[in-house]
């Protein structure tokens, strides 16, 4: 350990949106870091100076601190200080394009999350289970039809949740495609197959551009849902959303804007990962898939153990609103600080053999939905969601193997597999 700067030329693959399709290099780098600086500094050119937060118990230590550490006061997610300073002249001086739930800081956040805290509680969420198990039942309906090979991610898991989130929104069936791809044009924008096409991956203002082109498209999508959902609410999420009131008012438009975006974007994409990687882990682990057959008990922790491996949200930035000591080391006020989520749920300290996946882990607290008060609001949903999909699937599934190899998407942001393909049998 040292309390010296992390070397940039050890740590800036983490910049590197590629560097994220390779797991064994990803993990690796996050795994010397965690032995070597686990809690320094880090100068990449072009980049402002972050603080690399890699251990577990960091992470929640400043994760549960909203007030101290902002989400919204800077770029909430990576970006080149060219990139951030592009943002700000497209809003007009905010560091982030969006103001969804992930970049709003106290007080704001609370009142804004209360708008659909009910819609996603637990209570809410039960209340949805019946469009959640028939369209478990669909798309395992769909995974048998399609035997005895399909790429998995493409055909399932993409399209799985993607299909119950916009059904609770209320988005008609014909507008899905649109929405998915949006939601890859934002999240993986530098994937050569899922970005926006036309998009010049050399040019460093294509990010910003990209982001502000996703959220205009959603701009012109729901603000005449807004206006239809204010006149004649209806039993959806969007009338949540467009009748929702902050201090007595509406909502403020950019905020609203962004708050349909993240449940459209968000609300499935991290399932999709999820659950992809759910796929690729039963491929190659035949025992896993005969035990969970065995003893369909298990489905739940084998999700939990899914999220923690998946870990779609890779990374969060946030910025220290005043002076915070921990570990001995200070942290300025109006330092950087990016918290690593794929590095902490594979921390030695906190996980027994990180780098097993045990679909019995028990307990598993991992940190895969966030910590705090930003916790992922959709946290029921997407765990009810992935275990009425395996509930359907895996009594169906006799054998399954990887028909060839997997692939990642390539995004330092959220990330997950954007092909899983497999060749199985069905009971």
């Amino acid at each position: 350990m040292t309390d010296q700067l992390i070397p940039p030329e050890l740590v800036a693959p983490a910049f590197n949106p590629a560097t994220f399709a390779d797991r064994d290099e990803v993990h690796a780098l996050f795994t010397r870091l965690r032995k070597d600086y686990p809690l320094n500094q880090v100068e990449v050119p072009g980049y402002d100076p972050h603080w690399m937060i890699t251990k577990y118990a960091d992470l929640r230590e400043i994760a549960r601190q909203d007030d101290i550490f902002h989400g919204g006061d800077r770029s909430k997610t990576l970006i080149s200080q060219a990139g951030e300073e592009l943002v700000k002249h497209y809003t007009g001086g905010q560091s982030n394009i969006f103001r969804s739930l992930v970049q709003l800081d106290p007080p704001e956040h609370g009142k804004y999350r209360a708008v659909a805290a009910g819609a996603f509680s637990l209570d809410g969420v039960k209340s949805a289970m019946p469009l959640v198990d028939a369209t478990a039942k669909i798309f395992a309906d769909k995974l048998v039809s399609l035997a005895p090979e399909c790429d998995f991610a493409a055909e399932i898991a993409f399209l799985y949740p993607l299909k119950i989130v916009l059904d609770l929104i209320g988005v008609p069936e014909e507008d899905h495609l649109k929405m998915l791809e949006l939601t890859q044009w934002l999240f993986t924008y530098a994937d050569p197959d899922l970005k926006r096409p036309g998009s010049d991956l050399t040019d460093p203002s294509e990010i910003t551009r990209t982001w502000g082109i996703v959220f205009e498209e959603f701009e012109k999508y729901y603000t005449p849902v807004i206006a239809d959902r204010q006149k004649c609410p209806r039993a959806d999420l969007a009338s949540v959303l467009a009748n929702g009131k902050i201090d007595g008012g509406p909502l403020e438009h950019r905020a609203l804007i962004s708050y349909f975006t993240i449940a459209s974007t968000a609300g499935h994409d991290t399932t999709a990962a999820t659950t992809g990687t759910g796929m690729w882990q039963l491929a190659q682990r035949p025992d896993i898939l005969a035990d969970l057959k065995a003893n369909p008990d298990l489905i739940p922790s084998f999700v939990e153990e899914t999220i923690r491996w998946a870990t779609p949200v890779q990374q969060f930035v946030r910025s220290a609103t005043q002076d915070y000591e921990i570990k001995g080391k200070t942290i300025k006020k109006g330092d950087l600080v990016y918290l690593s989520y794929l590095s902490a749920n594979r921390d030695e300290e906190a996980f027994p053999d990180p780098f097993t996946f045990d679909h019995r882990r028990m307990p598993n607290r991992h940190v895969g939905f966030g910590f705090g008060g930003h916790t992922c609001l959709g946290i029921h949903l997407a765990r009810l969601e992935m275990i009425a999909l395996w509930k359907e699937i895996i009594p169906r599934l006799k054998s399954v193997e990887l028909s060839g190899a997997p692939r990642m998407a390539e995004s330092e942001f959220v990330a997950g597999p954007k092909s899983v393909p497999i060749r199985f049998e069905v009971e």
